[in-house]
């Protein structure tokens, strides 16, 4: 076996917090902590390797020193911790407010899986499966504020879930308090209907009047923006490229990878 040094695009910052984050969690769950395979440090790279190059877990088990039953149970572990520190869309929302934002964009994307065949929904589809992408994954829903930074991922919905679906059980129930106190939330036509202060272009006629053809260009110019919050985690994070695990674990995923791109835009 060759053994060789090797550099991980990480700041030194988010390494350091994540290791404190993951002692902490030890000290406060563990009877001994100090008997582990593995430091909170070598834990706390064995996680980031996996979310910045998707590093196959057997490689990180075998750079760790560890089984690859230990590698998959502190993968996980570490990220719980690391999702336990995501905002809630209320807390967001009130960050939103005291900032004065004009306004908040939200926009659904599909979180690959490996195929499967899990269980199918009332029309008989399969549940993970998206029409709309052809592919397996997971629907989540991420709001972004003015300049198109993420703030809030969603829960995972199954692939085949519609974003005014997913949008309605996860996100429009804490956005409607929001419109009402000015800050109104802009998307993309995929939720029509979605309620009093969610902006939207309008489906037009070809002969539409002229100021409906500018409101819609208007809108789709403003939240053109939210495109690059979807490509920011998952460029950054390529393990969000293709999900091995089980999809289930999206949600503490996706929340996990916005701690951390939060945590290296104040390192950077």
């Amino acid at each position: 076996m060759i053994t060789y040094r090797a550099s991980l695009d990480v700041p030194a910052h988010t390494l350091r917090v994540v290791t404190r984050w993951i002692g902490a969690h030890r000290r406060a769950h563990d009877m001994r902590p100090k008997q582990r395979v593995a430091t909170a440090r070598t834990q706390a790279i064995l996680v980031l390797r996996w979310f910045k190059d998707a590093t196959r877990i057997r490689q990180l088990a075998i750079d760790a020193g560890i089984s690859l039953a230990t590698g998959y149970r502190y993968l996980h572990e570490a990220i719980d911790v690391i999702a336990a520190h995501a905002p809630s869309l209320h807390e967001v929302l009130a960050i939103a407010k005291q900032e004065d934002w004009p306004f908040v964009c939200l926009d659904g994307t599909l979180v690959p899986i490996a195929q499967l065949h899990g269980p199918r929904n009332p029309t008989g589809a399969d549940s993970w499966y998206s029409g709309k992408h052809h592919r397996h994954g997971g629907n989540v829903q991420v709001v972004c504020d003015p300049t198109g930074y993420p703030v809030w991922v969603s829960p995972v919905c199954p692939g085949s879930t519609h974003d005014i679906t997913a949008a309605r059980t996860h996100v429009l129930p804490a956005l409607y308090p929001a419109a009402a106190a000015g800050i109104v939330t802009l998307t993309d036509k995929g939720y029509q209907g979605a309620g009093i202060g969610i902006w939207h272009p309008h489906r037009l006629r070809a002969d539409a009047h002229v100021d409906d053809v500018t409101r819609n260009k208007l809108l789709t110019s403003l939240r053109a923006v939210a495109e690059r919050g979807n490509a920011l985690i998952k460029n950054t994070w390529r393990a969000l490229r293709l999900i091995t695990l089980d999809p289930a674990r999206i949600t503490e995923i996706t929340a996990a990878a916005l701690v951390l791109l939060h945590l290296q835009r104040g390192s950077r």
